[in-house]
């Protein structure tokens, strides 16, 4: 089964789950089984802060798009193409391009790794923020940047008579 490949297809956005669910529709009605095995959304674990508080949630990773494990066909490229809600397949020119087998890993695709909990935040550049522990407990500043990739806010703090620049972890803020 070498041509079994993972495609991207582009949806409406909000309309991810259901474009698994009429694609799953058809492969049943159409006994296509043996051509398209598996339809995702990819859902992340994130945090979210709200005034202070962590919640838990799933957040789909790429909105917009579904993953779907099947076999490249005139049959099963028209089946997904013309599902209600799906605007195309990614690639250049609206050709197919399957992921490699690193995007796969990336997605998590080939193993079941861990992903990281990602902390989504309430606050954005110029919003004030209350530092809530750490050196800082108690500051009230603006927001200048925010770094997702290290899930920290960075501030202006007054120290020796002068303003300067602090990296600061989401945990340890929340909007003022």
């Amino acid at each position: 089964m070498s041509d079994l490949h993972w495609y991207v297809v582009h949806t409406y956005s909000g309309y991810e789950n259901k474009v698994k669910a009429n694609i799953e529709k058809t492969i049943e009605n159409r006994k296509l089984q043996d051509q398209i095995f598996e339809v995702r959304v990819p859902l992340q674990d994130v945090v979210e802060m709200k005034n202070g508080v962590r919640k838990n949630v799933q957040k789909k990773m790429f909105p917009g798009y579904v993953l779907v494990n099947m076999i490249m066909n005139d049959d099963t490229w028209y089946v997904i193409r013309n599902t209600r809600g799906v605007t195309g397949f990614v690639g250049p020119g609206s050709e197919p391009i399957p992921l490699t087998e690193i995007e796969m890993r990336n997605l998590g695709i080939s193993g079941p790794e861990e992903q990281e909990k990602l902390i989504e935040v309430d606050f954005g550049v110029g919003d004030l923020i209350e530092v809530v522990s750490g050196a800082w407990e108690g500051r009230v500043s603006t927001v200048k940047e925010i770094n997702m990739s290290k899930q920290t806010v960075t501030i202006e703090v007054e120290m020796f008579g002068r303003e300067t620049s602090v990296e600061i972890e989401f945990l340890d803020v929340r909007k003022a």
